[in-house]
Formats: structure tokens, sequence, C-alpha cells
């Protein structure tokens, strides 16, 4: 007999007390998700997660305390196993704060006002340990925030080889294992060696982290 599979354990950091209760709630709801836990501020947060060790935390950016970015700084310092991967909540003026926050290990954003499919699938595909990257408005705002950057060349891609190069300019397009595949005609399993590898080699945490430094190092023009 085949064991169930262990529930993903969420935690909600957001000031706003009904935002609070209308994400547990819905997440509450699904039958693979269990919120284990809240935070009105930053420092609250970054205590509990410690204790609880979530599988997903869901942080605001503007709290009061400790904001969302330095709270997410603090957790995502934390090598302790299991390690909470961290989904910013956000909107669009604050493209540079979440553009900071991918770069420090985040797994992603999501609008605060995305429709409640959205934020059941985000959860799910953070806790499997992807970045939730795919959206075109993630693409969108990456773009746009490198757009103000000058791109520096990154030795450390040296490292790659012409493939992983490929893989990491796909990722970077936003584009999932399964139409990685599909585009270089390979196995998805061949391309999860090579993201793999990519992350491996240039000591990344996520995909996440790979778009950041795609997009700095010039390999991906915005546009």
């Amino acid at each position: 007999m085949t064991e169930p599979h262990a529930p993903i354990t969420v935690f909600i950091a957001d000031d706003q007390a009904m935002v609070r209760q209308g994400f547990g709630a819905l997440l509450a709801a699904q039958p693979d998700i269990s919120v284990v836990g809240d935070a009105p501020d930053g420092k609250v947060a970054v205590s509990e997660v410690a204790r609880l060790r979530p599988d997903v935390v869901l942080m605001d950016v503007r709290m009061p305390e400790m904001n969302g970015l330095d709270a997410a700084r603090h957790i995502l310092a934390d090598r302790r196993e299991p390690r909470s991967k961290v989904l910013m909540l956000t909107t669009f003026d604050l493209d540079d704060y979440v553009y900071e926050a991918l770069g420090m290990g985040a797994s992603g954003f999501l609008l605060k006002d995305a429709p409640a499919d959205e934020l059941v699938r985000a959860v799910r595909v953070v806790a499997e340990g992807q970045a939730l990257l795919a959206p075109t408005v993630t693409r969108r705002l990456i773009a746009d925030v490198t757009r103000r950057r000058t791109p520096r060349r990154n030795t450390a891609l040296d490292v790659l080889t012409p493939r992983e190069t490929e893989v990491l300019e796909l990722i970077a397009q936003g584009l999932s294992n399964q139409e990685i595949a599909e585009q270089l005609f390979v196995a998805e399993q061949t391309v999860k060696t090579h993201v793999g590898k990519v992350l491996g080699k240039l000591h990344l945490r996520d995909r996440a982290q790979a778009v950041v430094v795609a997009y700095e190092s010039g390999l991906v023009v915005p546009g």
C-alpha cells in the first residue's frame, strides 16, 4: 500500500489580518497543504519560521518591525534542514525589492491580488523546488528591472558547457523543464540533469537565482 505524502506546510507573513486569514483559509482547504502558522511582521516571522521549519513561507514585502526583504534574508541564510523556501507577496511598485529577493534566494514572487488558483499553484510549484518564473508577468518584471542595470561579464559562466549555457538561457526565458526538453529535443530527465549541473557549478540555490545571473551577466538580453 502506497504511503500518503506529507502535506506541504505553509507559513504566512503579512501585516494585514484579512490577507493572512483569507490566504490561510484558502490554502488550508487544499488536501495537500497545511497552514502551520502566521505572523503580522517580519521579526515574528523569522522567529516562528526558525521554530516551525515550514516548506514554504509566503512573505509580504512591506511589514512593520522588520520588512519582508530583511526577514527573507534571515530565513534564507539559515542552513539547517529542512530549509524553508520563500515566496514573496508583492505589487508592481516594488520591482527592485523583488529583484533583490530573487538574487538572495527567494523562490519567486506572487502578486497579492492573484487569483486563488494561482496562489495554490504557486505554493505547490515552490514546494517542489521549482522557481515561480513561468508566468509572463515574472519574465517581464525581471526584464524591466535588469534593463535599468548595466550587464557585467560574469566569468563564472565559463565553467558551463555550451549545452548547459543553452539550458541556462532557456531557464531565464521562463521555460519549464518539459518545455526546454521539447525545444532541445531531449528527454526531460536530461534537462533536469543539466539544470542541476548549472546550479551546482554556479553555486546557486535555485532557478530564480539562475535567472538573475543570466540577465545580470548579459547572457539574456531584456526585451
